[in-house]
């Protein structure tokens, strides 16, 4: 007797598609780790799914911060590495507790060390002593990053579509001060780039405190801020910005150290001799009027 299978059916049924809760899967763990950075076509190939499917399903993970995208492709986004544990967040508490405190006996100011979650920054480090109650800020609480020195130095260093999809529906105004309108804003995050990073705010994030902020830079954009704040009537910002700014530069170096490889020693320069030319040619060139005036 003949037995008849449905051959079809069966092979539909084992190459039955994953449901999307598994294909989400096998592209976040396409990722083998927080740095790790791909392309379209990578994480494609390492999840062995569609391209076309592997591209709806990042750009529906990038609107839920699940995974970033910049020029470069893609990673895992702070979402994603938010599940595993803190998104590096106590290795940049570690590299910037002691510059935190090296900073605020210098100033005397209250530091804060902070970074960014959507269009807010959370503070991750509090350093003022007995200062610090005059600020209203708390380790883990939240400000905006459109009204902060310290946010504002972060999104500077943001492509500028990548702070319209932040911080467009969210300018909500704190004092008179605050920066409510989009081109003002890019405005400002303009001078603080041309400014290398140095971010200034009077009385934009709270009534009587003004703030200077510097952003840390790793490889792929900014990973973090610092900032010192201090009474507005008093505050000497400017004279405290350039240790403001080396501060961050300090700690980006300890949190990558890739970054500060030595560079080439510059060629020694060339002498040049003040006279190439020999009176003869001189004489030539000139007709032979070499001491007059032409």
């Amino acid at each position: 007797m003949t037995v008849v299978t449905d051959a079809p059916a069966a092979k539909a049924s084992r190459e039955v598609p994953p449901s999307m809760v598994e294909r989400m899967t096998l592209i976040l763990d396409a990722f083998d780790g927080r740095a790790a950075r791909l392309t379209l076509e990578e994480v494609a190939c390492r999840s062995r799914l569609p391209r076309s499917t592997v591209h709806r399903i990042l750009d529906s993970l990038v609107k839920l911060n699940w995974v970033e995208h910049a020029t470069f492709g893609y990673r895992l986004g702070r979402r994603a590495l938010g599940t595993g544990g803190d998104n590096g967040q106590s290795e940049i508490r570690e590299a910037a507790a002691p510059l935190l405190h090296e900073l605020h006996m210098q100033t005397g100011m209250v530091v804060h060390l902070s970074v960014l979650d959507g269009h807010e920054m959370v503070y991750l480090d509090k350093v003022g002593g007995r200062m610090a109650n005059t600020i209203p800020s708390r380790v883990g609480g939240r400000a905006p990053a459109h009204s902060s020195a310290a946010g504002k130095a972060f999104l500077a260093w943001l492509d500028p579509e990548r702070v319209d999809v932040l911080c467009g529906g969210n300018l909500v105004r704190t004092t008179p001060n605050t920066i409510v309108a989009l081109p003002t804003l890019h405005l400002e995050l303009n001078r603080i780039r041309q400014r290398r990073g140095l971010a200034f705010e009077r009385e934009e994030s709270a009534r009587g405190v003004a703030c200077v902020g510097a952003a840390i830079r790793g490889p792929e954009g900014p990973v973090a801020s610092i900032s010192v704040s201090g009474d507005v009537r008093t505050a000497p910002l400017e004279r405290v910005a350039p240790l403001v700014v080396e501060a961050a530069r300090e700690i980006g170096r300890t949190l990558y150290p890739e970054l500060t490889a030595p560079r080439r020693p510059a060629r020694p320069a060339v002498p040049v001799p003040t006279d190439t030319w020999s009176p003869e040619a001189r004489a030539r060139v000139l007709g032979g009027r070499v001491g007059g005036w032409i």
